[in-house]
């Protein structure tokens, strides 16, 4: 058995109030993950493309308010 599938068996077993924990706690690990990537690729110009789309639209007149 994996370690995946000793964790999954684990959680099965949980509390619901230690299940919603755990729940919360990796939402907000997989948003630190997801945070550190958006930097990363930033500093790495990979969003750069954003920014260029956003002022040609500004500069056509089709930029959309949000």
């Amino acid at each position: 058995m994996s370690k995946v599938d000793e964790l999954k068996t684990e959680i099965e077993r949980l509390p619901e109030e230690e299940f919603t924990e755990l729940v919360r706690w990796l939402s907000e690990k997989d948003w630190e993950r997801w945070d550190k990537q958006i930097e990363a690729d930033s500093e790495a110009g990979k969003l750069d493309f954003l920014v260029r789309e956003a002022l040609d639209a500004k500069a056509k007149g089709t930029l959309k308010d949000l």
